[in-house]
């Protein structure tokens, strides 16, 4: 095998980012927290099942609410909006102020429903909810940290329930998923194939 690099290839800078050089795919998800009184919800594109068990992560920095409520609290949900909800999503990242709370001024404003085991809200009719509870906090990553959770309860839209006898194709064709184009844009997922795993292959 050739160990040096096809000509045409562009070498990245890796003194700084190279996120913002590169188009990534993503999950796009509302993160939930209780926030003293009251509560709050952020996007999140860094974010992940963990393992094949049921375990759900996300990149936070300290320096915001989301990261010191969920250290406080034990406790975060995680709402999996659809396509038609990029604007609910979007206001969720609206900056703070200093005269009003942001449960006041943002998450008050928002359709929003409570989850069945905490005190947090979930984005009303986003196609997936979790309620996970601190599972560790892995700091380090620079100014960032990864959250883990343990999710105690889910709940999914039977239209996007994955039933053996469903067409998979057509499922997601007519309920399409949200995904997140690093940075700064976004896709409706609604085509999509078979993998084409090696025969027997096995995870």
């Amino acid at each position: 095998m050739s160990k040096e690099l096809q000509e045409n290839y562009v070498s990245l800078n890796i003194s700084s980012p190279i996120w913002d050089r590169v188009f990534t795919v993503a999950p796009l998800v509302i993160i939930g927290t209780k926030e003293k009184q009251g509560y709050d919800l952020a996007p999140k594109h860094m974010a992940m099942p963990l393992s094949f068990g049921n375990y759900f992560g996300f990149v936070c920095t300290p320096k915001h609410h989301t990261y010191q409520n969920v250290k406080q609290t034990g406790e975060f949900t995680v709402s999996f909006p659809t396509p038609g909800q990029i604007v609910a999503t979007s206001l969720t990242a609206s900056p703070r102020r200093d005269d009003i709370t942001k449960s006041e001024g943002i998450v008050s404003a928002l359709a929003t429903v409570p989850a069945k085991t905490m005190d947090i809200p979930l984005i009303k009719d986003a196609y997936l909810y979790l309620e996970c509870e601190l599972f560790k906090v892995i700091d380090g990553f620079e100014e960032n940290s990864m959250i883990t959770g343990k999710i105690t309860a889910a709940h999914v839209q039977p239209d996007y329930l994955r039933i053996s006898e469903n067409d998979e194709q057509q499922q997601l064709m007519k309920y399409p998923l949200l995904a997140y184009i690093a940075n700064g844009r976004f896709a409706q997922i609604s085509e999509t194939y078979n993998f084409p795993f090696p025969k027997d292959f096995k995870r």
